[in-house]
C-alpha cells in the first residue's frame, strides 16, 4: 500500500471520527484536512503551496450568482411555513379525499408535494404536517407506522421536486464536474449544464415518486381497511364536511401560483434561478401578509397582478428610456409601466410592514441567516477538503478505481450509488454533495453518463438520507413533534416501505432514463 493511499485513509478516518464525536461539519472538514495536509507535507508527500489556491476558490464561491439563490429559496420556504399555508392545504385536501381508501394519507402526500414545490424545507414541512395531520390520522384510526411513514416521506419531497436546494447545490457541483471531465478529455470548449437543466430533469421523476407513494398508500388501505379508514370514525372530526369550490381555490391557488411563477420562469428561460428565487421570496412576503391580515387581500392581489401586467408589457413593447424617438403607444406603455411599478412597490412595502409588525419578518430573516450560514460554511470547509484531497492524488486514485470496476460505467455508477446510500445513514446531504460528488462525478461523466440524469439520480439517492435510520433528519423532526404513543421504532418501521418505494423509483429511472432527459431536451434542446 502506497504512502498516498495511507494518507487518504487517514484523511477519511479523521473526518469520520471527528463527525462521530459531534464536532461541527464545516470545522471538521477544514480541520481534519489541514491536520492531514501538515502530516503529509512533513512526510514529503504533499506540497503545502497548493493551499495558495484556496483564496481564489473562496472568491469564486463568493461571486457565484447561482449560489445566491440558496438564501432566497430558504427565505421563501421559511416565510411560507410561518404563513401557515400548510394548515389550509391539509384541511382542504383531507376533506376532499376523505372517501378515498387511505384518503388522509394520500392528502398528506399531495400536500407534501405542493409544499415541496413551494418551500423545499424538510424540517419545516415534516414538523408542520406532524403537528397538524398526525393527531387527526391517529384519531381516525390510522396505523401509527403508516401515518409516521407518510409524513416523513412526503416531507422529504422538497429534495427532489424543484425548486430544491439540493438541486441548486448539485447543479453547481455537477456543472463544475462536467466541465472538468470535458477538459480532461481534451474538449476545450465544453458544454455546460445549469440548475435549470436539473430542475427540468427532476420534475417528472418527482411526480413519479409522488405517484408511487400514493399507489402504495392506496394498496395498503385496500388490503388493510381497518388500518387506513376512508371515513372519520371519531366524533367532532374537523374533516367532516366537503370544502366548497371557493375554499378549495383559496387554499390551492396561492401556493400553486407561486410555484408556477418561480419554476415556470426558470423552465421558460425567462429568469435565472437566482432571479426566480427573488420572485419567490417576494411572493412569499405577499402571501404571509395576506394570511396575517385578510383585509389586505384585494389590495395586495391587485399589486401582484400589476407586476404581471408589467411583465406582459415588457414582452410586447420596448420600454427602454434610452431612446430619443418613441411612438405614442410606447410612450403610453412606459407611463403605465411606471405607474404599475409604483403601485407594486407600494403593495410590497405594505406586505413588509405587515409581516414586520407581526414579528414574522425578523424571525424569518434570522432563521434564513442561520441556515444559509451553515450551508456556506460547509461549502467552504468542503472546498479545503477537496483541494487537499486532490493534492494527495485522491482524484486519480478514485478515477482508476472506478474505471477498473467490472460492468463498465454502469458498474461504477452502481457502486457509487450504493456508497452514497450507505453514507446517507450517517451523513447529511450537504456533506455528501460537497465531499463525495466532486470526487466521483468527473470520472462517471468522462465515461459517458448524461450529466442531468446523473444529477437527478444523485438527488433521488440523497433524498433517502433523510429517511434512513438511525440519523435520518426527517425521523428526528417527526420524533420532536410526535405524541408519546408514536415510538421511535414505530417511526423507523413506518419509513422502511417508503425507502423501498424510492429505490423502485431509482430503478425505473435507470431503466428508462428518458423520464429524466426528455423534458430538458424539449425545453432547452
Amino acid at each position: 500500500m502506497s504512502q498516498e493511499v495511507v494518507l487518504l485513509i487517514l484523511l477519511f478516518t479523521a473526518l469520520a471520527f471527528s463527525l462521530m464525536l459531534g464536532f461541527p461539519v464545516a470545522f471538521t472538514l477544514a480541520g481534519s484536512s489541514l491536520i492531514v495536509a501538515l502530516v503529509a507535507e512533513y512526510s514529503g508527500y504533499f506540497d503545502i503551496s497548493l493551499l495558495t489556491a484556496l483564496p481564489q476558490r473562496v472568491f469564486s464561491i463568493m461571486i457565484n450568482e447561482i449560489l445566491l439563490s440558496i438564501p432566497l429559496f430558504v427565505f421563501m420556504g421559511i416565510m411560507l411555513e410561518r404563513a401557515k399555508i400548510a394548515e389550509d392545504l391539509l384541511d382542504t385536501m383531507g376533506r376532499l379525499l376523505r372517501h378515498l381508501p387511505g384518503g388522509l394519507a394520500v392528502a398528506v402526500t399531495v400536500v407534501g408535494a405542493l409544499l415541496a414545490a413551494s418551500t423545499g424545507i424538510v424540517g419545516a414541512t415534516v414538523a408542520t404536517m406532524g403537528l397538524l395531520s398526525l393527531p387527526v390520522m391517529l384519531r381516525w384510526g390510522y396505523d401509527p407506522k403508516l401515518a409516521a411513514g407518510s409524513i416523513c416521506a412526503s416531507g422529504t419531497l422538497g429534495q427532489i421536486i424543484p425548486p430544491s436546494i439540493v438541486l441548486v447545490l448539485l447543479g453547481d457541483v455537477i456543472s463544475s464536474a462536467y466541465q472538468r471531465a470535458q477538459m480532461d478529455q481534451g474538449i476545450f470548449a465544453p458544454d455546460t449544464v445549469s440548475v435549470g437543466d436539473l430542475f427540468a430533469g427532476a420534475l417528472l421523476p418527482g411526480i413519479l415518486l409522488v405517484a408511487l407513494y400514493i399507489v402504495y398508500q392506496i394498496i395498503f388501505a385496500i388490503r388493510n381497511p381497518h388500518l387506513a379508514p376512508s371515513k372519520a370514525s371519531a366524533e367532532g372530526s374537523d374533516l367532516s364536511d366537503v370544502p366548497t369550490i371557493v375554499e378549495t381555490l383559496q387554499a390551492l391557488v396561492p401556493p400553486l401560483g407561486l410555484v408556477i411563477a418561480v419554476l415556470g420562469s426558470i423552465l421558460a428561460g425567462l429568469a435565472t434561478p437566482t432571479e426566480a428565487a427573488a420572485v419567490g421570496a417576494t411572493g412569499a412576503c405577499f402571501l404571509a401578509a395576506i394570511k396575517q391580515n385578510s383585509s389586505l387581500r384585494p389590495w395586495l392581489y391587485a399589486s401582484l397582478i400589476s407586476l404581471l401586467v408589467i411583465f406582459v408589457l415588457s414582452g410586447q413593447v420596448n420600454l427602454s428610456f434610452a431612446r430619443e424617438v418613441r411612438s405614442s403607444v410606447e410612450l403610453f406603455s412606459m407611463i403605465l409601466a411606471v405607474a404599475l411599478t409604483l403601485f407594486f412597490l407600494a403593495g410590497f412595502s405594505v406586505s413588509l410592514i405587515t409581516i414586520y409588525r407581526g414579528n414574522t419578518l425578523v424571525n424569518v430573516c434570522r432563521s434564513t441567516m442561520n441556515l444559509a450560514a451553515m450551508i456556506f460554511s460547509i461549502l467552504l470547509g468542503a472546498t479545503l477538503f477537496s483541494l487537499i484531497f486532490r493534492g494527495l492524488g485522491g482524484d486519480e486514485l478514485v478515477h482508476g478505481w472506478l474505471h477498473d470496476l467490472p460492468g463498465g460505467v454502469y458498474g461504477a455508477f452502481l457502486v457509487v450509488m450504493v456508497i452514497m446510500f450507505l453514507m446517507g445513514f450517517f451523513l447529511d446531504f450537504i456533506e455528501i454533495t460537497f465531499v463525495v460528488v466532486p470526487v466521483v462525478a468527473p470520472t462517471l461523466l468522462m465515461q459517458g453518463l448524461d450529466p442531468v440524469w446523473l444529477g437527478v439520480m444523485i438527488a433521488m439517492n440523497l433524498q433517502t438520507s433523510f429517511l434512513t435510520p438511525p440519523f435520518g433528519f426527517a425521523l428526528f423532526y417527526l420524533r420532536g413533534v410526535a405524541p408519546p404513543e408514536i415510538t421511535t421504532v414505530g417511526i423507523y418501521k413506518g419509513v422502511i416501505p417508503f425507502i423501498f418505494v424510492q429505490l423502485i423509483a431509482m430503478i425505473v429511472l435507470t431503466l428508462f432514463p428518458s423520464i429524466v432527459t426528455w423534458l430538458p431536451e424539449v425545453i432547452y434542446g
